[in-house]
């Protein structure tokens, strides 16, 4: 197995922070290089100079995608920290629709920035379905779900996942909204499905393309990986995107320094821009 010099370490860690923000601490060099030398073996790549080479001649950007995808973790599962779908459900969304209501408009509009492969878009779309009931059809509605990796956007469209990942759905929205697939696992229904546009975007853009703002981000386990310059940077461009009084969540790892923001705090991992 090739093993990876500091040198090479340094330069993927550059290659990564440039163009995602990604920030490698010198701890993750053996979690790098374990995670990158099975894909060395298997594509017949000597040494990790070799496989930077062919990473940087990648125009696409594509291989240094994969690489990303490498070395940071996917896994997410239906209702992941599950506390901030109660409070979306009870208080964030019906404080929405009666603004909107009172304003005699039928918008709502939700971000799901690194989405992954698509339980968090999902699971909002459901409980939107599920609180306004057969009143939804009368509301602009859907979830906007945005990731860097084609890869993970294309498991997401398909919407079909293994029974651990649907474990913590509530039974009643697991039977009215999943259905048998045919590998043994769940698959969104259709009308789940397409009111949730996926997209590739990356979160480093200077400037993101929306011409409307939103009135709930979710950037959940995402800036984790981000050091505070970055990190300080993207929350400033959310608060861009966001109406006053919109809602950020964040995942329970991270932190927000709210003070440096136009953000303040509500509750753990969620905050609402100032109005």
């Amino acid at each position: 197995m090739p093993e990876l010099k500091d040198s090479e370490f340094r330069e993927i860690s550059a290659l990564v922070h440039d163009k995602f923000g990604i920030k490698l601490p010198d701890q993750k060099k053996i979690l790098v290089q374990g995670r990158l030398q099975g894909f060395l073996k298997k594509n017949s790549i000597k040494t990790f100079s070799e496989y930077i080479r062919k990473v940087r001649a990648d125009k696409t950007d594509h291989e240094l995608v994969e690489l990303v995808n490498r070395i940071t973790t996917n896994h997410t599962y239906f209702f992941r920290e599950s506390d901030h779908f109660g409070f979306f459900s009870k208080t964030v969304l019906p404080e929405i629709t009666d603004r909107q209501a009172s304003r005699g408009v039928r918008d709502i509009r939700v971000w799901c920035a690194g989405c992954s492969s698509g339980e968090e878009p999902y699971a909002l779309v459901m409980l939107m379905m599920e609180a306004l009931g057969s009143g939804y059809a009368g509301w602009n509605a859907g979830v906007l779900a945005t990731d860097i990796s084609a890869k993970v956007l294309a498991m997401a469209k398909r919407g079909v996942y293994e029974r651990d990942q649907v474990d913590k759905v509530p039974p009643p929205i697991r039977a009215k909204y999943f259905k048998p697939s045919g590998d043994g696992g769940c698959e969104v229904c259709p009308t789940v499905k397409k009111e949730v546009t996926f997209r590739s975007l990356n979160l480093m853009n200077a400037v993101f393309p929306f011409k409307k703002p939103f009135q709930v981000i979710f950037c959940r386990n995402v800036m984790i990986y981000f050091d505070s310059p970055t990190k300080l940077a993207l929350v400033r461009r959310y608060a861009k995107h966001l109406e006053p009084g919109g809602y950020l969540f964040i995942g329970h790892s991270e932190s927000l320094l709210h003070e440096a923001t136009e953000f303040e705090y509500v509750c753990p991992a969620v905050y609402r821009k100032k109005a």
